[in-house]
């Protein structure tokens, strides 16, 4: 064995964590235990309390999905947090720049590949460079274009002229075949993205708008200056603070790193070793998140299945003891729960599930289950909330996995409703 591939042994724990200690430290650092980082706006302003901004720069990264039901996910993960935040006021906090009508504007965000394709802080642009520089001794991604020299300096020379622009203004995205079909522009311009010539720090319509990184990136943060062990220190911390406490596999996996990557720069992160009960593997904890005990109100609400809370299905199985898959790509015969089954988080616990969608006005739970009696009235908020965020005024449960439960379960939406509608006539006149 190699020194590159031994593994260092576990340094000493300094605590010893409950399984529940673990799992409400993981809500609060993912914002779902105690006040969430509300605002006026979207944007909102300094400090905690600064809604979506504030919760992409807690989080490190949402990942972006092209997958949309009752929103698409990059939606959901703020809505699960900050409540009904408009639509339009998320994505504005994504995208626009700051200061208004500033020369050069400053963008918040950017998207690159972290756990996926990801809107990820401005901030912390440099520290992929790492990524950025694997990328470019590889050569390629997907495609290979036919001349590459030639393909790069048009793309760049039309952003220099005209950007920003999308892929459709560049020329187009495919040869006319099948999606994977790409024409040598989206091949090109895809490739300046990957190695950091070309930057995304706004989508329209789910269109990428690429520009110049020189233009678009704010100067200070125009640099691969940090080498490759510091960008995956700096990123190994992140995830950390963003985990509350974590495995070495739940470190690497959020920013999708190595194993090997972690262990050589852990001791630096800053992050405490610990044991956790019942977990079987050292764990290394934010030292913030054990100054305090994580308390407060837990937030009753669905989860995309892209949610960093979720996104690692090993992690979220042995902090909530709940089992979870994306089923989207499974044949419909073979699915269990649905295509876009949301787990509901109440009290602090994973608690049931429900496949939704969308027919006019009403939100159709096509399929649901739930863990019990006591979930019968967090699902049933969850569901009255969401439809309400999603321009909805019926809720309707097609299937249900008991029957007796899912007719609890309309009794209560049928009282959620009278509730609203007993509200509503008191504030008239």
């Amino acid at each position: 064995m190699t020194a590159a591939t031994q593994r260092q042994p576990a340094p000493r724990p300094v605590t010893t964590l409950s399984a529940d200690d673990a799992r409400r430290m993981a809500l609060r650092a993912q914002g779902l235990l105690g006040a969430p980082a509300r605002s006026a706006s979207a944007q909102g302003g300094g400090g905690r309390r600064e809604g979506v901004r504030g919760m992409l720069r807690r989080l490190g990264a949402v990942q972006l999905d092209t997958i949309s039901v009752l929103a698409r996910s990059h939606e959901l993960v703020p809505y699960a947090r900050l409540g009904a935040v408009g639509r339009s006021a998320v994505e504005s906090a994504y995208w626009s720049s700051s200061p208004e009508g500033a020369t050069p504007a400053r963008p918040h965000s950017f998207e690159y590949w972290s756990h996926a394709a990801c809107i990820l802080p401005i901030e912390e642009w440099p520290h992929f460079a790492f990524r950025r520089r694997a990328r470019r001794a590889k050569g390629h991604r997907w495609h290979v274009m036919k001349d590459s020299a030639r393909s790069c300096a048009a793309v760049l020379d039309r952003l220099k002229a005209d950007g920003p622009l999308t892929t459709s203004q560049l020329g187009g995205g495919r040869n006319g075949g099948e999606w994977w079909d790409w024409s040598e522009t989206k091949i090109a311009v895809e490739w300046l993205l990957d190695t950091g010539d070309v930057v995304c720090t706004e989508r329209r319509g789910w269109k990428r708008i690429y520009d110049l990184a020189e233009r678009a990136v704010p100067e200070p943060l125009l640099h691969d200056d940090l080498d490759d062990a510091e960008c995956i220190r700096r990123l190994v911390a992140q995830a950390g603070a963003a985990m509350g406490v974590a495995t070495r596999a739940d470190l690497a996996d959020y920013h999708r790193l190595k194993g090997e990557q972690v262990d050589a720069v852990i001791e630096g992160t800053g992050l405490v070793p610990v044991t956790v009960e019942g977990w079987a593997k050292p764990a290394w904890a934010d030292p913030e998140a054990l100054a305090a005990p994580p308390r407060g109100r837990h937030r009753t609400t669905l989860l995309s299945p892209f949610d960093s809370l979720i996104w690692d299905r090993p992690r979220t199985e042995r902090i909530f003891d709940f089992t979870h898959r994306l089923e989207a790509y499974v044949p419909r015969p073979k699915r269990i729960h649905g295509y876009f089954a949301m787990p509901l988080l109440a009290g602090g616990k994973l608690v049931g599930r429900v496949d939704p969608a969308r027919e006019g006005r009403t939100l159709v739970a096509r399929q649901l289950s739930l863990q019990g009696p006591k979930a019968v009235r967090p699902m049933a908020q969850a569901l009255r909330e969401a439809a309400t965020w999603v321009d909805c005024d019926t809720v309707r449960i097609e299937r249900c996995d008991d029957a007796q439960l899912a007719a609890a379960l309309r009794t209560e939406l049928t009282r959620t409703d009278e509730d609203d509608t007993r509200a509503g006539e008191g504030t008239t006149g």
